[in-house]
């Protein structure tokens, strides 16, 4: 894992900062409890609320997680992702999206992949960092709308796992990166399927649903 890091650090350009836990909260804990069960081997059992824990938390926990690995995964290529290789959002080609938020984009927008995931990670980082949405403070209630904005959290993550899938595969392969991405996703597909949080949309896995009921099949 160290070299894996270390790659991709040494090619990350405008890597957002990855979110930690501070040692000794509830967080933390969670933290070291998922990190053991992903080194046992076993990621069906890594999704799973630990027993006795906020379900809330646990999500939390888990947004910040997979927020940091796309992060570092995407960091990686980002010299291959560019306006002029990537002058859409696009998986396949019926899958392309368009970025919407509440302040600057109120309608659906058409933009490159490098400007798309810049504004989606800056809107994760946002949420992480809105102490009524994600609150910090031990014994903090989560807000009513919490397991909504997980959710449609969930849901854009996954387009830059189906974006790097489909237009840079190739790079990640070149990279020797492709069990870390494979490992990744295959973890991400599992804590989704674990805990709901596709909504029940049939369409949510679109472009990947082949890879995806494979990885569900096999764990």
């Amino acid at each position: 894992m160290t070299s894996f890091i270390t790659t991709i650090n040494s090619r990350s350009r405008n890597a957002f900062k990855p979110q930690k836990s501070n040692r000794g909260t509830t967080s933390w804990q969670l933290k070291q409890f998922a990190e053991a069960t992903l080194g046992s081997g076993s990621l069906r059992k890594a999704v799973k609320l630990p027993e006795g824990e906020d379900r809330d938390e646990w999500l939390a926990v888990n947004v910040v997680d997979f927020y940091n690995q796309i992060n570092l995964l995407y960091g990686s290529i980002t010299e291959f992702c560019s306006p002029q290789t990537c002058p859409e959002m696009k998986a396949t080609d019926e899958f392309e999206y368009l970025w919407q938020d509440s302040e600057n984009y109120k309608r659906p927008t058409k933009m490159p992949a490098p400007e798309y995931i810049e504004h989606l990670m800056a809107w994760v980082q946002s949420n992480i960092d809105n102490e009524s949405m994600f609150p910090s403070r031990i014994g903090a209630p989560f807000p009513k709308a919490f397991s909504t904005t997980v959710r449609q959290i969930f849901k854009r993550l996954y387009r830059v796992y189906a974006h790097i899938y489909c237009h840079h595969y190739p790079v990640v392969i070149h990279l020797g990166l492709e069990p870390h991405l494979n490992t990744s996703f295959k973890h991400y597909v599992l804590f989704v399927d674990e805990h709901g949080l596709s909504g029940g949309a049939k369409d949510f896995w679109g472009p990947l649903g082949d890879l995806v009921e494979s990885m569900l099949k096999s764990d």
